[in-house]
């Protein structure tokens, strides 16, 4: 159980996001909620206020690619709330086309969010610790051609994560930071791979996509769920990247950090 914790989801209004934040309120915690859609937030927050009690939620309009926005959601988060226990970096878009701001969201947003965190939660700074999930996707682990800025701020997610997982635990931080990789999710997301004007000069590259979609089957919300609680709870994993498929989940074995084998070419 997360009773007594209080945990932050960006992107939170729909799809994943949502989804993360049912299954925080299912096992006892807090939740504040963050997205650029306000109406769809508000009504969300009142469902699950009246589905799990008064003052469990409170949604807040953030742009995680603004970081006036949101450094100053985060202090309102800890006013009402004291402290930080989980966070999770969900906001994130597909758009080849304004690649910048795929970019800018994706991957500045799960940065910027992700120091944010880490200076409320962090022991040096009085926090209590805790534990930061990252949302790269199976994009982040392998290429998706018809949509390679999206495939690059996803691996970006998956190198970063690791990346400051040794930073914390060499700093005594008392954060774990881990990545979930989800392979095709139903959510609206999935929608835009089919969009010429989210893929852009890519279009023409769909059947690929289709492909990949046969080979990994499209899994529904609650088994990300699942694997994200996965995440949260168990307090062995560190550093990992988690894959979650139609088959099940699987943490991912990566080369060994920083070691090369030689070969001649």
């Amino acid at each position: 159980m997360l009773k007594g914790k209080v945990a932050v989801v960006s992107g939170a209004a729909r799809g994943l996001g949502k989804s993360f934040t049912h299954i925080l309120l299912e096992n006892g915690a807090q939740v504040a909620m963050l997205d650029v859609d306000e109406a769809e937030g508000q009504e969300l927050q009142v469902q699950l206020n009246q589905q799990f009690g008064s003052e469990r939620t409170q949604f807040y309009k953030a742009d995680v690619a603004s970081e006036l926005q949101f450094t100053d959601v985060f202090q309102k988060i800890v006013s009402k709330f004291g402290h930080i226990d989980i966070f999770c970096n969900n906001a994130g878009i597909v758009d080849e086309k304004n690649w910048e701001k795929t970019v800018s969201i994706n991957l500045s947003g799960v940065v910027r969010g992700t120091y944010l965190a880490l200076d409320h939660m962090k022991k040096q700074n009085g926090g209590n610790g805790g534990i930061i999930i990252n949302v790269a996707s199976l994009a982040g682990l392998g290429p998706l051609p018809s949509a390679p800025v999206y495939t690059a701020t996803k691996f970006g997610v998956v190198g970063f994560t690791r990346a400051l997982s040794m930073a914390s635990q060499a700093s005594g931080y008392g954060v774990r930071i881990n990545a979930l990789c989800p392979s095709f999710v139903r959510t609206s997301l999935i929608d835009s791979f089919d969009q010429k004007e989210k893929t852009g000069n890519f279009h023409n590259l769909a059947a690929i996509t289709h492909s990949l979609m046969d080979k990994f089957p499209i899994i529904e919300v609650e088994q990300v769920a699942k694997a994200f609680l996965h995440l949260v709870k168990d307090e062995c994993v560190d550093g990992a990247a988690l894959l979650v498929k139609s088959t099940g989940a699987e943490y991912v074995i990566f080369p060994k950090d920083m070691e090369t084998t030689p070969i001649s070419i």
